[in-house]
């Protein structure tokens, strides 16, 4: 609990940012004025980016991926965020501060941005997620007050920037990805010289060589409902399997393995019942 309000004046020497903004306690996700998910895909696919997401070069104590969740990004306005549909960030710790579950994800508190970003459209979001009317955000619901001792008014005067600006000029986020279930095109943007570029797709498929992760469209089965994904991939192509999957793969591979030895032993004049059914 910090004993004083926000804005907190200036001492010597400052305080930083993580001593005197406010934290994931103060900022989190849930506003009952905000509406829930827009629709099942919005909750499905994100389960499916996240449990699959294991870039090689990080141990899963340091990867925190984001679904639906508020990322505050400004320190002069902490009261403005996005919600990702889905974001990732590698080089941080799992839980916040090594020991809690996250709220929300606040930037000027973790200290590293999120790596890649994803965004699945919907009817009315287009242009906003793609950065073609980055003068048509309207100010998002903000609370009054935070949790520990800061009071925190809201800010009508200035007006938010857009998601693209967001992510692209004040995050800097290096990939942002936009996908539509609707046309099931995946579009890829990379940072180029401080500004977004999309890239040529081979086969719905991108490399994100720092990641050593790929991501592209694979079509499947996921929580029994086939479709036209979006997934990762390693670095010989393969897709990375959830746990589920890998479970599941063990199980048939064990009875594959067992029809063979039955097989062989009735070939050789043995029958396999004597030692399956004693």
């Amino acid at each position: 609990m910090f004993p004083f309000k926000y804005p907190v004046p200036q001492s010597d020497p400052p305080r930083s940012p993580r001593e005197t903004l406010p934290t994931m306690y103060d900022l989190p996700s849930e506003d009952p004025e905000e509406p829930g998910l827009p629709d099942e895909f919005h909750d499905l696919q994100p389960q499916l980016l996240t449990l699959a997401f294991r870039p090689r070069n990080y141990q899963a104590s340091e990867i925190f991926s984001g679904t639906d969740m508020n990322l505050y990004y400004d320190v002069q306005h902490p009261l403005w965020h996005k919600r990702p549909d889905w974001f990732g960030v590698v080089g941080v710790p799992r839980l916040y501060d090594g020991a809690e579950l996250r709220m929300s994800y606040v930037t000027w508190q973790e200290g590293v941005n999120p790596f890649v970003i994803v965004e699945l459209l919907s009817p009315g979001t287009e242009k906003e997620d793609l950065g073609e009317n980055i003068d048509e955000e309207n100010l998002p619901t903000q609370p009054n007050a935070a949790g520990n001792g800061q009071v925190l008014q809201p800010e009508m005067k200035e007006k938010p920037p857009s998601k693209w600006e967001v992510y692209e000029q004040i995050l800097r986020v290096p990939v942002y990805a936009v996908f539509s279930r609707y046309t099931n095109r995946l579009r890829v943007f990379a940072l180029n010289a401080g500004r977004y570029q999309e890239l040529e797709l081979s086969d719905s498929r991108v490399w994100i060589a720092d990641l050593s992760l790929g991501l592209g469209l694979w079509q499947g089965e996921f929580q029994g409902i086939d479709r036209l994904w979006l997934r990762w991939y390693d670095v010989d192509g393969n897709w990375i399997l959830t746990e589920a999957e890998q479970q599941r793969q063990r199980a048939d591979s064990a009875e594959a393995q067992l029809q063979s030895l039955i097989l062989r032993l009735r070939e050789s004049g043995i029958d396999p019942d004597r030692f399956l059914n004693p």
